[in-house]
């Protein structure tokens, strides 16, 4: 990952307890990491919290656990977000290696998992974009594309994910989690989320072919190498078997709101020159697979219902002084424009 400010600020970071840590991994992975540690929170995510862990000789791990507070029913699974990233080890989708799974919380005060350091840049920012220039923009895109397509190619059952989620109805099911969600997180009254539940919910389309679904891919979730190939696959918390054709309309989602949206992030990496336009990312996604896109205005739509219920989780956790780190005020602000846009897609 690159270098972050934040972690020049080390210690024991709200949510991580590095003496109880340490205690832990000396019995648990004696020689995995010499105590005294210190750590400090990664910035740029709004969801599970994962922090760089040093230990006394200067090692760095990745600690993964759930967000503060409130926390949504099967939306921080570590146990999963651990299965899948072993299970890909070896694939041609690069994982970080993990080292070992704690489901009891009562170590640190909630589930987490243990994985190595991956060197490697993950793309926020455009104006880290633009310094490479557009060509190279435009090469690593491709292969994040490339990588999407490496994953939804394998097979679930010979990687040991045959059980991993249900194949049958998963469109189906995802418009009534994502509502679920939504009135769990509820705190104000959203205009149009009703009718865009509605709509969703009444023209479920038949389901291309079951794959192993990111769930929230985009270019800040991936780390970048030198040579502008993807070095690993992160954030895995929404992983599960399914239609693949979400994964490519949630980045398409997030790409049609950094360049529409009065309130996305305007410097936003999918803004920057050479990045394609949502309309390129699913051309250039069903060239490579040969999946038809003719319904696809369905799954964009859902795509921004699925980004707005997390946004308002977000909101909903900065209202109640849940939240880890900075960047959340402006999130609720989001919620409104992603109901319209989920609306126009499913119009389009």
């Amino acid at each position: 990952m690159t270098a972050d400010p934040a972690l020049a600020s080390r210690g024991s970071p709200p949510g991580l307890d590095v003496g109880a840590l340490a205690v832990f991994l000396a019995a648990a992975a004696p020689g995995l990491a010499r105590g005294p540690l210190d750590a400090a929170l990664i910035t740029g995510g709004h969801s599970n919290l994962t922090y760089d862990v040093r230990d006394a000789d200067g090692r760095e791990l990745i600690v993964r656990r759930p967000p503060l507070g409130h926390v949504l029913a099967t939306a921080h699974d570590m146990a999963r977000e651990y299965r899948v990233i072993t299970a890909l080890a070896g694939t041609a989708v690069p994982v970080p290696h993990a080292h070992l799974l704690c489901a009891d919380p009562e170590v640190i005060g909630a589930p987490f998992f243990v994985m190595d350091k991956v060197a490697g840049t993950a793309f926020r920012q455009r104006a880290e974009l633009e310094r490479l220039g557009a060509e190279r923009v435009r090469r690593i895109c491709r292969r994040m594309l490339v990588t999407l397509v490496s994953l939804h190619a394998i097979d679930p059952e010979p990687a040991g994910l045959g059980d991993f989620g249900r194949a049958d109805g998963y469109l189906r099911r995802q418009v009534a989690r994502w509502r679920r969600q939504l009135d769990q997180s509820h705190s104000r009254d959203l205009p149009g989320l009703d009718e865009l539940h509605r709509r969703l919910a009444e023209s479920v389309p038949e389901e291309s072919k079951t794959a192993i679904v990111h769930g929230d891919y985009r270019l800040d979730n991936l780390l970048v190498d030198a040579g502008d190939q993807v070095a690993a696959v992160l954030d895995w918390e929404m992983s599960t078997l399914g239609d693949p054709l979400i994964d490519v309309a949630v980045l398409a989602a997030y790409a049609r709101e950094a360049t529409r949206s009065p309130y996305g992030n305007k410097d936003s990496a999918a803004s920057a020159d050479g990045f394609p336009s949502p309309a390129g990312l699913i051309e250039e996604y069903a060239r490579l697979t040969g999946r038809s896109v003719d319904d696809f205005g369905f799954y964009l739509g859902l795509a921004f219902f699925k980004i707005a219920a997390i946004a308002e989780g977000i909101h909903f956790r900065y209202l109640a002084g849940q939240t880890v780190g900075d960047g959340f005020a402006g999130v609720g602000a989001r919620v409104p424009w992603l109901i319209e846009a989920g609306l126009a897609a499913l119009t389009d």
